[in-house]
């Protein structure tokens, strides 16, 4: 049996992703500061996280937020100023080299040699985890016909594409059979067409037993890939769990108003809203206000007369179901769409 049909019929015998599955990623208290000019900064502030083994853990947040920071630690990059970790029932500080043995690693910006082809990239890659030259051939013929490499694997690195490079840079970092795979913002910056492309094969990698950790802070990434996520904001984990518990806190629907901000109008609609018995929470936004409401569809109508006759000017309005950008509102008082764009 080779190791990913070994690692498949461990994660079924975990039944991947349960509460009673291994846990290859536990930390308690994590901490990394920084000096500046300023003084100290705190880039990771008290993280506590548990990955279980046969899960995808998405690790969401603005840019900023301590995704990397954390990411680094846990793949011995980078020390820790304080807390602990295990990976892979290994201890982060006493045992770095056997944690780099049992895991791989896709930074942002990729680690492939740009002057060698992507072929010799995956040789050498094998050949650093001690695989004889037959074995490092073997595998690496593997991952070029299963991630689709082989009109370009035989090309030197510079010249492919966003896309072609980020399918190598997951082949580099499954070349040695690694139990526990991270992925650094493994679609920034990668046509709509490409990022599906690696959504399969982060998939495919989980449906044979692989456990994944991915930062990211594409919203319909982490809804769509993750069993289970935590949501960061400067460097504290603000919240926890599935994608639909998560979106299960804000209940009921969200009713959406563009308003002028030159004004009071925020003001005017909270005073407004805030006894109705429908609305349950109201949320200020930079362009406008959320309504959290009961019955979206039967009391909007009533909103917007109940504005009109106030002479509220509305610019937009939307009813929507809630996402994990209102749950990132709802912990931090903003947008996450908003503090990556102002990033």
């Amino acid at each position: 049996m080779d190791t990913l049909s070994q690692l498949h019929t461990s994660a079924e015998a975990t039944n991947s992703g349960s509460p009673h599955a291994t846990a290859l990623i536990k930390t308690k208290g994590l901490v990394r500061t920084f000096k500046s000019r300023k003084g100290t900064v705190e880039a990771v502030r008290g993280v506590d996280l548990e990955v279980r083994e046969g899960e995808i853990f998405g690790f969401l947040g603005p840019n900023g937020a301590g995704k990397t920071t954390t990411m680094r630690i846990l793949t011995t990059l980078m020390p820790a100023s304080g807390g602990t970790a295990t990976v892979c029932g290994l201890d982060l500080r006493r045992d770095p080299a056997k944690v780099r043995r049992q895991i791989g690693y896709v930074s942002q910006v990729g680690g492939a040699e740009p002057m060698e082809t992507g072929r010799e990239n995956l040789l050498l890659q094998g050949r650093v985890y001690g695989m004889s030259a037959k074995e490092a051939q073997q595998r690496a013929a593997e991952l070029v016909t299963r991630l689709d490499m082989d009109d370009f694997a035989d090309r030197l690195v510079k010249t492919y594409s966003g896309g072609q490079k980020r399918r190598l840079d997951v082949a580099l970092g499954i070349m040695h059979h690694p139990r526990l795979l991270f992925l650094d913002e493994p679609t920034t910056g990668l046509d709509p067409q490409s990022r599906a492309r690696i959504w399969d094969e982060v998939r495919a990698l989980h449906d044979q037993g692989m456990t994944i950790f991915l930062t990211t802070h594409y919203m319909d990434e982490a809804d769509g890939l993750c069993n289970r996520l935590a949501i960061i904001d400067h460097g504290q984990i603000v919240s926890q769990g599935s994608p639909e518990t998560l979106k299960q806190e804000i209940a009921g629907d969200i009713i959406s108003l563009g308003l002028d901000m030159q004004s009071n109008a925020v003001e005017q609609v909270t005073s407004l809203m805030r006894e109705r018995p429908f609305v349950r929470e109201i949320q200020p936004t930079a362009d406008g206000a959320q309504l959290y409401v009961s019955q979206g569809e039967t009391v909007l109508p009533e909103v917007l007369r109940t504005l009109d006759a106030q002479h509220i000017a509305i610019r937009s309005v939307m009813l929507a179901r809630p996402t994990l950008d209102d749950v990132f509102l709802r912990r931090t008082g903003r947008s996450l769409r908003e503090s990556n764009g102002n990033s």
